[in-house]
């Protein structure tokens, strides 16, 4: 290192010593989001040198909040701790009251990201991908909202798949979802790999298709869904972008135009936060799992996923609209 280059480092620790950092949670107190950042908060406090405190901002799914860090003066002392997915498809289907721009933001790196996986029933006789297609019959898949994961999730897999599908919301949450699937009220259901393997190994739920990729930890030798089926570029292009945007998982981020030197400083900070072993015990221990990711790589994925053309992001808007509809 240059003594340029050390200066510089010193001259970012002086500046957050004593300082407060804020890590903002677009949701309430003791959610899985407000679970992570207050994981995280001792250690990352610990790389910086200053206090770092959480901060719950629910309203909107976290988009008052991210409108908010959005505004924030960009000094690095406001940090949130985003639902990826979630934002992304806001930004993309212009959801009321979405004023961020993900690809704008300062980004810090991915805390953690859950494969997602395709459940159907304990008994289910349609049990892959393959047995779903050639069925021509209507599955009923239950969500929540059109951007909650496992409705939009539903979505891209009948539009890619070509199924018949309808779409039920209202539903308060996976669990309640994952229960009608059990009881045989709803066909299949797409949850995150972590909730995936609570449901299969209670006996509740059977693992149809690993969605991306990348396999879950959980599920080694279920198939993907490039694995269980041909596919045709437009079948690869919808499950990718999906999957994409799966992958962004809880990305940490700070408000846009940090200057360069300190945003150096803090991404640093947060590698050495996140890659800390005793973190990483801490998570494995209670499932709270950090699946650490630089932040260049989680910021060409959140451009790839929130940079499409005209087409692809009128294509999104119309797929989500079909699980609205539904």
């Amino acid at each position: 290192m240059c003594s340029s280059d050390l200066a510089a480092q010193n001259a970012e620790a002086e500046f957050y010593k004593g300082k407060t950092v804020r890590v903002v949670v677009g949701f309430g107190p003791g959610g899985g989001y407000d679970i992570y950042a207050r994981m995280l908060a001792p250690y990352l406090g610990k790389s910086l040198g200053a206090t770092v405190i959480v901060e719950n901002q629910p309203g909107a799914g976290g988009t008052t909040a991210l409108n908010r860090v959005m505004a924030a003066p960009p000094d690095g002392l406001t940090l949130m701790l985003v639902n990826g997915l979630a934002a992304a498809f806001s930004q993309l289907t212009d959801q009321p009251g979405v004023r961020f721009d993900l690809g704008r933001l300062s980004h810090l790196g991915t805390v953690s990201a859950s494969p997602w996986v395709w459940l159907g029933g304990p008994n289910a006789t349609i049990d892959t991908p393959k047995k779903a297609v050639e069925a021509k019959k209507r599955f009923m898949w239950p969500g929540s909202g059109p951007i909650d994961g496992i409705s939009d999730g539903a979505a891209f897999t009948c539009e890619a798949l070509r199924l018949d599908c309808r779409i039920v919301m209202g539903y308060p949450g996976s669990n309640e979802a994952a229960m009608a699937v059990t009881r045989g009220e709803m066909d299949m259901i797409y949850v995150s790999d972590t909730s995936a393997n609570n449901y299969v190994k209670a006996g509740n739920n059977k693992a149809v298709a690993n969605m991306g990729r990348v396999k879950s930890r959980f599920f080694p030798n279920l198939p993907t869904i490039f694995e269980a089926l041909p596919l045709d570029a437009d079948q690869q292009w919808i499950f990718d972008l999906h999957a994409t945007a799966e992958n962004l998982g809880r990305i940490l981020v700070a408000s846009p135009g940090v200057p360069a030197e300190r945003l150096a400083y803090l991404r640093a900070a947060v590698k050495a936060a996140l890659s800390d072993p005793q973190l990483v015990a801490e998570g494995e221990k209670t499932q709270r799992y950090i699946d650490f990711i630089d932040a260049e790589p989680t910021q060409k994925a959140t451009l790839n996923v929130v940079n499409l053309t005209p087409d692809q992001k009128k294509r999104v808007q119309e797929i989500v609209a079909k699980a609205e509809a539904k």
